[in-house]
């Protein structure tokens, strides 16, 4: 069976939570080729085994070689092994998984490699992973290499996911947008939100940059923001670090927008050591609709830290 035909299987089992970004009205995939909406527009599933949803051109600066050194440091190291952890800790914590089918999009997911190392650490069958991201040299590896996954070209913007559709959104180190994450949301739904701290690879901006600028995060309006659309339930702080060798070295400064502006002789420096220490200092904020908190109550969800 061909990557297209199993895609299109496998979003005609979950198509319910999908909406035409033109029209905004429903969808259905017709002779395992094609999504297509109630007013007839069309979109084609890709031999790879994706679906292209964006209603314009886009040019992403993100190539083929950085999401493939990025799959490599999430997968193949364990730089980013806590992350996953905690996330499916909160999930499991936070929302009836025997829920069938728990639907979960990833949004900005990239190739993919965060959705599914955190479906795989949360081990629970009804749970379907979506992921969904401007970029097409992303998504294409995405359902390339993972099969359990729906993958999708699509603009948040003008998503094509439809109203109340996701048990869980995560926004992994990408850009958010509350009003639409508010309306794909199941009304008792999570949104796990994974933003960067001051020492968030460190070693690296030390390496890299002498101005201050490059060297420091500051979160402080993020978290506020989130807080303002959103009633926070939970926020974990994960600061360790991880031995990267070599390679891993190389391929983390592939995967950084951060060494698109650093000097060349730096870069070639800090790639070539056989190993280094890089700190992941990451803050995980998990929230839910005020909404909800509000009729529920925040005892009978979790510990409210407002």
């Amino acid at each position: 069976m061909t990557k297209k035909i199993k895609s299109a299987e496998l979003v005609s089992e979950f198509v319910a939570a999908f909406r035409c970004p033109l029209c905004k009205s429903s969808m259905r995939v017709v002779d395992l080729k094609s999504l297509i909406c109630s007013k007839n527009h069309t979109f084609d599933f890709t031999k790879q085994g994706y679906v292209n949803l964006m209603t314009r051109s886009s040019t992403s600066h993100y190539k083929k070689e950085l999401f493939e050194a990025r799959r490599k440091i999430i997968m193949e190291s364990d730089l980013y092994t806590f992350v996953h952890e905690a996330i499916a800790t909160s999930i499991k914590e936070y929302m009836d998984v025997s829920f069938k089918p728990l639907m979960v999009a990833d949004v900005g997911c990239g190739e993919g490699s965060h959705l599914q190392r955190i479906l795989d650490e949360c081990k629970v069958s009804a749970m379907t992973g979506v992921g969904l991201d401007i970029s097409k040299e992303g998504i294409a590896m995405a359902a390339k290499r993972y099969e359990n996954q729906i993958c999708m070209v699509g603009d948040l913007a003008t998503s094509p996911l439809a109203d109340q559709s996701f048990h869980v959104i995560l926004n992994i180190l990408s850009p958010a947008n509350y009003k639409e994450f508010k309306r794909i949301l199941v009304e008792d739904g999570l949104v796990i939100k994974v933003i960067p701290r001051p020492h968030y690879l460190k070693e690296l901006r030390d390496e890299l940059f002498d101005h201050n600028e490059k060297k420091f995060y500051k979160n402080d309006q993020t978290v506020s923001l989130f807080k303002k659309h959103l009633h926070l339930l939970d926020v974990q702080h994960l600061c360790y670090t991880k031995n990267l060798n070599k390679a891993d070295l190389k391929h983390l400064v592939q995967m950084t927008p951060l060494a698109w502006s650093a000097d060349k002789g730096r870069i070639d420096a800090f790639i070539n050591r056989d190993s280094a220490e890089i700190m992941v200092d990451l803050e995980i904020l998990v929230g839910v609709k005020k909404t909800f908190a509000t009729r529920m109550g925040a005892a009978n969800h979790g510990k409210s830290i407002d």
